[in-house]
């Protein structure tokens, strides 16, 4: 079931976040997070007009989030988004189905298009949003830092009207 989070989902969103901080070269940011400062963007971001969604089957096994782009009014119409899926909820369609959900909110509440940004090093992440529309309009080359070496990132937009 796909469903909004709540403050509560916290800890079962750090289960499936923090090992992908920890572990791979999906994301750059090399801090993990904690189920307060989880908390606290589920509420931030909800507060704002914006999803954070949750895939529940008796507990999280993954979830789906979007904020603006960059700051600034000029941006107010351009979101980009998060989206991760415990290892065992892989390959059953939860994916796009929490990417569906997500797109359908975004696009309610008035946003044009949506980005990813997608590490290079993550083929599979790449081919997902390539299968659910997305279009590679950028990739950034260096950007990112981890394990002691530089990695590109790729922008994935998929326009919404």
């Amino acid at each position: 079931m796909i469903r909004d989070a709540t403050p509560d989902d916290a800890p079962g969103i750090a289960a499936i976040w923090n090992p992908v901080i920890r572990d791979t070269a999906i994301t750059f940011n090399a801090a993990e997070k904690s189920d307060i400062e989880i908390a606290r963007m589920i509420a931030d971001r909800q507060q704002a007009g914006h999803a954070f969604l949750v895939a529940d089957e008796g507990g999280i096994a993954g979830f789906a989030t979007y904020a603006q782009f960059r700051g600034g009014v000029g941006y107010a119409r351009t979101m980009e988004h998060t989206i991760l899926l415990a290892p065992a909820a892989q390959g059953r369609g939860l994916g796009r189905a929490l990417l569906s959900a997500l797109e359908t909110h975004a696009r309610a509440a008035g946003a044009l298009s949506l980005f990813a940004g997608v590490s290079a090093e993550n083929p599979a992440g790449r081919a997902f949003h390539a299968r659910a529309g997305f279009a590679e309009v950028a990739i950034l080359q260096r950007v990112g830092f981890k394990f002691g070496r530089t990695m590109d990132l790729v922008l994935m937009q998929k326009f919404l009207a």
